[in-house]
């Protein structure tokens, strides 16, 4: 097991200057952040382009994976996090079109992840938006398989504001819809694991990851903190909204002893990167490295 990061946060600092002060500060993995290069989504933590797969010739993937390398770094996987079911058909034809890209440039680098959302719209209800993820998301696996990439989709549920509301941009949330995926798609998917998303939701860490464990492909180390008194003033029909606040690992509510010890038990010996979106600690790049190195210090006891 390695510790690592994603790149997102470094919008504006280049691949290997992050790598510079990632490999000299105790990190050995990234998840690198490869939204388009000619701009596009532009959300929190989101939209930052660290690798132009638009492309990509193996030549320059050998220079990058080797150049990582040389700082001590390897890629757990390429990250684009967009919304595939999105309600308007050329949105989602353009972000479909560049999960495709960032899928053949991860095996035209070697790299055997690629992480993403299998999407929603807030609108249709669960069933309906699980009808239109089977017929969107058929070709889109079997161009990942073909090309020996794990398509590993995040259980985030993507409610955080208004106009995510009330039903998320992301359905595969909840252990429903978990057997779901994987009794359609089988070992050509995986999941991108985020244990803060279990806390808000009140679902059971322990008893997820000794269901899915076997099927995670990649993992995140993100915290949330439940905010009482946002609880209180909102109730659960606010869906999150006003009462979950993402920390860095060590502030929140995730029981990280907990967290390794039914990680071990279910097999998983790869990388688990640090994701940071914590507004504490954001805002300049010193901030994003202090917050980086506070979860790094919380997390290395556990990493064997």
């Amino acid at each position: 097991m390695h510790l690592g990061l994603l790149t997102a946060p470094f919008e504006d600092t280049p691949l290997l200057e992050v790598a510079d002060w990632a490999g000299a500060n105790g990190f050995s993995a990234f998840e690198v952040a490869c939204w388009p290069a000619s701009g596009g989504e532009k959300r929190r933590y989101a939209g930052t382009s660290h690798i132009d797969v638009d492309g990509l010739t193996k030549t320059q993937g050998e220079e990058i994976t080797g150049a990582l390398a040389e700082r001590g770094i390897s890629i757990s996987g390429l990250g684009y996090y967009p919304n595939p079911l999105h309600a308007d058909a050329a949105h989602r034809e353009e972000v479909i079109g560049h999960l495709k890209k960032v899928i053949t440039g991860a095996a035209t680098m070697g790299v055997g992840v690629v992480n993403t959302f299998v999407g929603g719209d807030r609108r249709l209800n669960l069933d309906e938006n699980w009808a239109r993820a089977r017929e969107i998301f058929a070709p889109i696996v079997k161009h990942a398989q073909d090309r020996g990439v794990l398509l590993c989709f995040e259980n985030c549920p993507m409610v955080f504001s208004h106009d995510e509301w009330p039903g998320g941009h992301n359905i595969a949330y909840s252990p429903k819809i978990w057997r779901r995926i994987f009794e359609e798609w089988g070992d050509a998917v995986g999941m991108n694991f985020d244990p803060s998303h279990l806390v808000w939701q009140f679902i059971d860490q322990t008893r997820f990851i000794k269901e899915f464990g076997p099927r995670f492909g990649h993992v995140h180390a993100k915290d949330v903190m439940i905010d009482r008194d946002g609880l209180y003033e909102n109730g659960t029909m606010s869906v999150g909204m006003g009462w979950q606040v993402p920390r860095l690992c060590g502030l929140g509510d995730v029981d990280w002893s907990d967290f390794f010890s039914a990680l071990y038990r279910a097999g998983y010996d790869g990388a688990v990167i640090i994701e940071h979106e914590d507004r504490l600690f954001e805002g300049t790049d010193e901030k994003i490295k202090r917050g980086f190195c506070l979860a790094r210090d919380v997390l290395s006891p556990f990493i064997k």
